[in-house]
């Protein structure tokens, strides 16, 4: 669980990076989860846009991906939200909380 300090410095480093994942009128997919899973593992710390035609809104998915992926929702707004977990891999540069 991250406390506000940690989860206002993932958030100050959020705001550099782009949105890797989109989603969109299908929801959350198997593809789109294994494309996160994917990405936390590589990143650690993820942006995912979540697009007009969706029917779910940033806020609403939020939970519901960090449950299914093990990682800890950073923030929601407006229609981006961001995720972080801990990477298992060695060559990967771990953001220091």
């Amino acid at each position: 669980m991250l406390n506000s300090k940690q989860r206002s410095r993932l958030n100050g480093m959020a705001m550099k990076i782009e949105p890797l994942v989109h989603i969109g009128k299908n929801g959350v997919t198997d593809s789109v989860l294994k494309e996160i899973e994917t990405l936390l593992e590589a990143r650690e710390l993820i942006k995912v846009q979540v697009l007009k035609n969706c029917d779910s809104t940033a806020a609403c998915l939020i939970g519901v991906l960090a449950e299914m992926t093990g990682a800890e929702p950073v923030t929601a707004i407006g229609s981006k939200l961001v995720l972080y977990r801990r990477s298992s891999r060695k060559d990967v540069t771990h953001i220091e909380l």
